[in-house]
């Protein structure tokens, strides 16, 4: 620990805190050989009073999915069984302890803190990660989500990284520390105490300047040069003897070995696990005994019990490549045989391929069952590893066709797009079938709408859609529904060119068969919507709407689509009943893929009900979910919410950011900022902007989002005197609410329709309007439904009238608290003579939002545990948090604070 004071005092920091009860974590970057081990090493020594866990990275294992954090977790397994139902079925599963669907890497995440922090509460732990960038992937990915959700959880993470390593990528951004050489004084007595011997300082100098202070350099240098070079009188080679470069400084002792000596080695570095046993046995199968491990000089490589440890990760490297392949090959053979093959049925698949030395077909088989097993268990990525393993092997030309295209699948579902692609092209350089072409051209369809939301992927996914239609009628179904989703996202981008191709196509289809799935209804009814208008294709989807509201259909089959379904029909209560059993599937089985979107869905619906509390922490809990996935959140609930409630501040960076996102391929993220615009304007009578934005939006020409727009359009034409406009508008917005027969449709016609009526036209349809909007309780809507028939009271000289329909949308908007309609409802009070009092502001924010999350959560009567799941943090922090929330509101009990929220809104027990 010579000169490492700033590197003890940060990890005794991260010591401290866990000590404390509450957490810490560190990485520790830097090169080979830098000191990295030797400081987990120190931390380990002090931390004599906590429960420690390690592991540590080796790079035959990165393609082993799960392996790294199974290693780290088997002392806390004992755990498992009191984990929340859904957090033990996803561990088990990734673990292949239990069969069950595939787990979301993040459910594993939380499943993982949760089984930690329950541990550290009789003892702190403290988990060591060495060599974190020859994990596997997945494991890397669950451990910096876990290092992310730690706070008052008695819980520290230490983490090594060699710098230069992408592979822990996942852990950028926490807490780290960079380590360099030691300095010129430190380095030369580190080389003199190694040394055992008096060194010149010309010649520390030299060395120390030589190695750039790498302690680990120099404690090898100091027992290869000779006394006579340490004390100047032989004066020292340049460049220094094995060119500083630790590796060839190894493999020189490596290959001074005996030869068993050295086939032990490799055996020992072929096989990561670490078990001396299978280690013993698989030597022993090539005839080597144990005394082999005792020759002169492996001790300072390597040691053999408790576990088969190298000093150092390049001495691992050294002994494998010093070994010719045959060699290589021999030792992975034996290792295969010394693996149960009922045990570990993948690492034994794993040695057989590095031994095989040619195509093996039952050896590429074996590794195509890995795959199946890993993607079960939710490691995509080492799935990808496998199959790119076995295409290497296959010989015969259909199959091996056939392995790379599904090796691109796999390298898709797991994120790496740029390998699936290349995958792909070397696919396309072989001998294909027809419908291998239609999954490639698939493929990258799907690559480019999951990389890039629209661009390319209409045209690629519509090609697919084209050859799939001979080969399989279903795929090319489903494929044409995501060829539509892909241009109506991308909007203005690929206009509306695209949509009006991939409808016509789809409506060229022969008729599905009877009964039709739900899905083909929704790909019959859009392609209708865009061919021939919403009148034709109401029926089929209203259809389709019923089937999904009432039946129990999931997500596979395609329960995404009813919602767009419902979208068309102006159906909020069937909508609502779509995503709240979308966000009921994604949570059962851990879809956070899903959740940020359908929780977002979900909190519009809560917004249009005027329920802004609930539409906030619906968001807040997508945005929760986002950041520990990494995933990319929809703008469009968290603008609706600011538009309504007349907060520019709030709305005006959301829309700079969905303008941005619609410059990239999401156009209809731009019609949807422009009309939330208009919302805004329209909401603090700034008519002239309302206006310009409305048709902003309604020339990016997104469907959906488009015609939501309509009503603001309308209004905002109105008041400015654009009557051709507004009429045009209006004539557009008929056609959709008459299609769609509901409530919320017609309500809006007819609130639109009296804005260019007169008399008792006028009337009757403000009257409707109120009527229709109020049988569904969509708050906002009635609202300006009675602000509308006030203002056009008071301008008919009915003053009284005026006064009643304006006082009620008044306190309507006030106590739902869009700031900007209630200031326009004020207006208009005055203006009839009556001032309006708003309610008496509560008092100031006391919580952060996090606190004021878990406080809406407490009255939804979830314990600890459930709320610690809904925000992906321990539930020994909720409890943190909530003895903080008590403290500040002056409550005692879970019920008192559940009772702070009125109107709302968080507010303080009143005194006493």
């Amino acid at each position: 620990m010579l000169d490492r004071a700033t590197e003890a005092a940060a990890l005794e920091g991260v010591l401290a805190a866990v000590r404390d009860g509450l957490s810490g974590v560190l990485v520790l970057r830097g090169e080979a050989g830098i000191g990295k081990t030797a400081l987990l090493e120190w931390a380990a020594g002090q931390a004599d009073d906590l429960h420690l866990a390690r592991v540590g990275g080796v790079q035959a294992e990165m393609g082993m999915g799960f392996a790294g954090l199974h290693q780290l977790l088997v002392p806390f397994l004992g755990g498992l069984d009191e984990l929340p139902p859904p957090q033990r079925q996803a561990l088990g599963s990734a673990f292949g302890l239990v069969d069950g669907p595939r787990p979301d890497r993040f459910l594993v995440g939380l499943a993982a803190l949760t089984l930690l922090t329950d541990a550290a509460a009789p003892r702190p732990v403290l988990c060591l990660v060495d060599d974190a960038q020859w994990l596997d992937q997945v494991s890397v990915e669950v451990l910096g989500f876990i290092a992310r959700r730690l706070y008052a959880d008695r819980v520290g993470m230490l983490f090594t990284v060699r710098e230069g390593e992408g592979q822990a990528a996942a852990l950028a951004g926490l807490p780290e520390l960079m380590l360099g050489g030691l300095p010129a004084e430190a380095a030369g007595e580190l080389l003199a105490t190694s040394a055992g011997a008096r060194v010149d300082g010309r010649v520390s100098a030299q060395v120390v300047a030589g190695v750039a202070g790498n302690p680990l350099a120099l404690v090898e240098l100091a027992g290869e040069l000779t006394a006579a070079e340490l004390s100047g009188a032989v004066p020292l080679g340049w460049p220094l003897r094995f060119g500083g470069r630790l590796e060839e400084l190894y493999l020189a002792r490596v290959r001074a070995l005996p030869g068993d000596t050295q086939m032990l080695l490799l055996v020992a570095a072929a096989d990561p696990s670490g078990d001396p046993v299978l280690v013993a046995k698989a030597a022993g199968q090539l005839g080597i005994d144990a005394e082999a491990g005792e020759a002169t000089g492996t001790a300072r490589l390597v040691s053999w019990q408790p576990r088969v440890r190298f000093r150092h990760p390049l001495i691992r490297s050294a002994a494998y490549y010093a070994a010719p392949p045959g060699a290589r090959r021999r030792a992975h053979t034996a290792l295969a045989q010394a693996t149960d093959p009922g045990a570990d049925p993948d690492r034994r698949a794993w040695h057989l391929a590095e031994a095989a030395a040619g195509p093996d077909e039952q050896v590429a088989a074996d590794l195509e069952h890995c795959a199946g097993r890993a993607q079960a268990r939710g490691g995509l990525a080492a799935a990808a590893a496998f199959l790119e393993r076995s295409v290497l092997l296959t010989a015969d030309p259909a199959r091996h066709a056939e392995r790379l295209l599904a090796a691109a699948q796999a390298s898709m579902q797991a994120g790496a797009f740029g390998k699936a692609l290349d995958l792909l092209a070397t696919a396309e350089a072989g001998p294909l079938d027809e419908f291998q072409h239609a999954r490639v051209d698939l493929l990258r369809g799907h690559i480019a709408f999951a990389s890039n939301l629209g661009g390319d992927a209409p045209a690629l996914l519509l090609k697919a859609a084209r050859r799939l239609e001979p080969l399989d009628l279903d795929l090319a179904r489903e494929t044409y529904l995501s060829a539509w989703s892909a241009a109506n996202i991308a909007g203005h981008r690929a206009g509306t060119a695209d949509l009006l191709e991939v409808s016509r196509a789809a409506r060229a289809l022969p008729p599905p068969a009877d009964p039709a799935r739900p899905a083909d209804l929704v790909l019959d009814g859009l392609a209708r919507l865009v061919t021939d208008g919403p009148a034709a294709a109401g029926p089929v989807l209203r259809q389709a709407v019923d089937i999904f509201a009432a039946g129990d259909v999931s997500r596979e089959e395609g329960l995404r689509w009813g919602s767009v379904a419902t979208i068309v029909l102006w159906d909020d209560d069937a909508g609502r009943a779509v995503w709240a059993r979308q966000v009921q599937q994604a949570r059962a089985v851990g879809a956070l893929e899903y959740l940020p979107t359908d929780l977002g869905n979900l909190a519009m619906n809560d917004a249009r009900r005027g329920d802004f509390a609930a539409a906030a922490s619906l968001i807040a809990e997508a945005n929760a979910i986002a950041e520990v996935t990494g995933g990319r959140v929809s703008p469009y609930p968290a603008m609706f919410l600011a538009a309504l409630r007349g907060n520019q501040a709030e709305l005006t960076p959301l829309m700079a950011a969905a303008i941005a996102a619609a410059a990239e391929g999401e156009g209809s993220a731009a019609t949807f900022a422009h009309w939330a615009a208009a919302l805004l304007h329209n909401g603090l009578g700034r008519y002239d902007e309302a206006f310009a934005a409305a048709q902003q939006a309604r020339e990016h020409s997104q469907l959906f989002n488009s015609v939501r727009g309509l009503p603001e359009l309308i209004e905002a034409a109105v008041r400015t005197g654009h009557i051709q406009a507004a009429a045009g508008a209006l004539e557009e917005l008929a056609e959709w609410a008459q299609a769609g027969g509901t409530d919320v449709g017609l309500g809006l016609e007819a609130r639109c329709r009296a804005l260019l009526s007169e008399g008792a036209g006028a009337e009757a349809c403000y009257r409707e309007a109120i009527e229709r909007l109020g049988r569904l309780r969509l708050g906002p809507s009635v609202a300006r439904a009675h602000l509308l028939y006030g203002e056009w009271l008071r301008r008919q000289r009915r003053r009284r009238d005026a006064r009643d329909q304006l006082r009620n949308a008044f306190a309507m908007f006030d106590a739902m608290g869009m700031a900007g309609f209630a200031a326009r409802a004020r207006a208009e009070l005055r203006a009839t003579g009556e001032r309006a009092r708003p309610r008496s502001p509560g008092a100031p924010e006391v919580l952060t939002p996090q606190e004021e999350q878990i406080t809406r959560l407490v009255a939804e009567h979830l314990t600890n545990r459930e709320i610690a799941a809904r925000l992906f943090i321990s539930a020994s922090t909720v409890e943190y948090h909530l003895r903080k929330i008590f403290r500040k509101l002056g409550v005692s009990s879970r019920a008192q604070l559940a009772r702070t929220i009125r109107n709302g809104k968080v507010t303080p027990a009143p005194p006493g």
